[in-house]
């Protein structure tokens, strides 16, 4: 087996959902760990690469249906870092009301959350990234977090296929296509790569580069 498509399984000792939260007030303490949170389209993949990641395979709920999650949902890693998992966004089949919501709850997640150190990015390795993604990107560089950006299903094309299309996926979020990291929570592929881009956060101190004002949350939130 090689390198990049060995099981993070071993790695992981500990992993439990902590609690979910929609308001600051409810989030867990901030002073308790380092954070990072896990982003992307409503269906690409996010609470599969939890699982998968920690060889948890109920850990996060999946759901066949677009949207499912609705909340931050916060899990304890190794009791040394924080998930916290948030809405997908795109083409969730609920109320504008709801969407509206979910902006204000993610900006204020992401311009508030003392701990939070990385935002994992996910896209699918099929779709060219929107205006939300590089927002995101945009967003962690002014606030100093790092930007981990994934690109999910990428057993769904060929080797040949891949390099292509990744750096597409790069070029359109402003990045090198070298940063972008291809997994698969179906087989394992990059998992192990993942679990080092995390670690490299969770292990480096943390200083803030700026406390800035964002409308990329205060917009419609229902991008397609």
């Amino acid at each position: 087996m090689s390198p990049k498509s060995r099981s993070t399984e071993s790695l992981v000792k500990h992993a439990t959902f902590i609690k979910s939260a929609v308001w600051p007030k409810a989030y867990p303490e901030p002073e308790s760990y380092p954070e990072i949170a896990v982003a992307g389209r409503s269906n690409v993949g996010k609470s599969s690469l939890i699982n998968k990641l920690t060889g948890r395979k109920q850990l996060a709920r999946v759901s066949n249906t677009p949207g499912r999650t609705q909340l931050l949902n916060f899990f304890l890693i190794n009791e040394r870092f924080t998930l916290c998992d948030l809405p997908g966004f795109g083409y969730a089949k609920v109320p504008l009301s709801i969407k509206k919501q979910w902006g204000q709850m993610l900006e204020l997640y992401l311009t508030r959350r003392e701990p939070l150190r990385a935002l994992l990015i996910l896209m699918d390795i099929r779709r060219t990234p929107g205006e939300w993604e590089r927002n995101l990107v945009t967003l962690g560089s002014a606030y100093g977090w790092g930007i981990i950006p994934i690109v999910t299903k990428a057993d769904k094309l060929s080797r040949s296929q891949q390099k292509p299309a990744i750096q597409k996926i790069a070029k359109t979020i402003g990045l090198n296509a070298k940063q972008v990291i291809p997994c698969s929570s179906l087989n394992g592929n990059g998992m192990i790569d993942v679990w080092r881009a995390i670690q490299a956060y969770v292990d480096t101190p943390f200083v803030p580069l700026g406390d800035l004002e964002s409308e990329a949350f205060t917009q419609d939130h229902s991008e397609s």
